[in-house]
Parts: C-alpha cells; sequence; structure tokens
C-alpha cells in the first residue's frame, strides 16, 4: 500500500466523522425529558461575556460547528497531502505524525467524555496517517 492510498481514506474517514457530528451532534434533537430540559436551561440562562449576552447554548453550538468545520478541513487537507505524497511522501512524515498525534489526543477525549463512535472514528484516522508514514518510501535522485 502506499501513503497516497492511506491518506485519502483518513480524508474520507476525516468527512463522514465530520458529516455524522453535524447532523448528529450539532443538529440532532434531544429526546424528551431529562435531554430537552437540560438544553432548555442552557437556551434560557443568559450572561455577558467580553460584552455580548451568550448563553451556554451558543457556546455549545458554536464548538459543535466549530468541531464539523475543522473536521471537514482536515478532510481536504489530507486529500491534498495525498497528491503531494506521489512526490515526496517523506517530506510529509512530520505533518502526518502532527496529525495523527492529535487524532489520538481526540479520541483519548472522546473516550472520557463521549461515546464510542467517535472514538473509533479517530482512531482509524489516525492509523491511516500512522500507515502513510510508515509506508513512504526514500525519493530517488531520478524522482
Amino acid at each position: 500500500m502506499k501513503p497516497v492510498f492511506f491518506l485519502r481514506i483518513a480524508s474520507v474517514l476525516a468527512f463522514i466523522h465530520g458529516l455524522l457530528h453535524t447532523i448528529g451532534g450539532v443538529f440532532g434533537k434531544p429526546a424528551p425529558g431529562p435531554e430537552q430540559t437540560a438544553v432548555t436551561a442552557m437556551k434560557i440562562n443568559h450572561f455577558i461575556v467580553m460584552g455580548s449576552a451568550r448563553t451556554f447554548w451558543d457556546f455549545y453550538m458554536g464548538m459543535g460547528l466549530g468541531v464539523s468545520i475543522s473536521l471537514t478541513v482536515e478532510a481536504v487537507a489530507f486529500w491534498q497531502l495525498s497528491l503531494l505524497a506521489r512526490t515526496d511522501a517523506r517530506g510529509l512524515r512530520p505533518i502526518c505524525a502532527t496529525f495523527a498525534a492529535g487524532y489520538l489526543a481526540l479520541a483519548a477525549n472522546s473516550y472520557g467524555h463521549f461515546f464510542a463512535g467517535p472514538v473509533i472514528a479517530e482512531i482509524l484516522i489516525a492509523i491511516c496517517l500512522a500507515s502513510a508514514i510508515f509506508t513512504a518510501k526514500p525519493t530517488t535522485a531520478l524522482g
């Protein structure tokens, strides 16, 4: 297998992760009962933050959409890295290592605060990035 392949898989996984996060996490509907009560409390209690009236719901939505945007940007970046990997896969190792470490940290965070879905996605993305690192071969002087 080649680094291009693993980077493209990481790209698709990051895109799917972002899409499902947006659909279920950001725009999902809370169930009646305790979930709805918690969301209502987050929406109705306003406070001033640096001169702006905000609620915890504002922060929840803003951060949720921020994560969706970041995952989508990373999906595009991984695809672009796969194009660069055709000519200099070894040169991309530090970038892939940085993202792999970040995804492992996200997986640990998700394990402690969320549920299995994001943990699995983040570990799979980290594995793809690590595989891109380990399958990168040195380029020859002739290309």
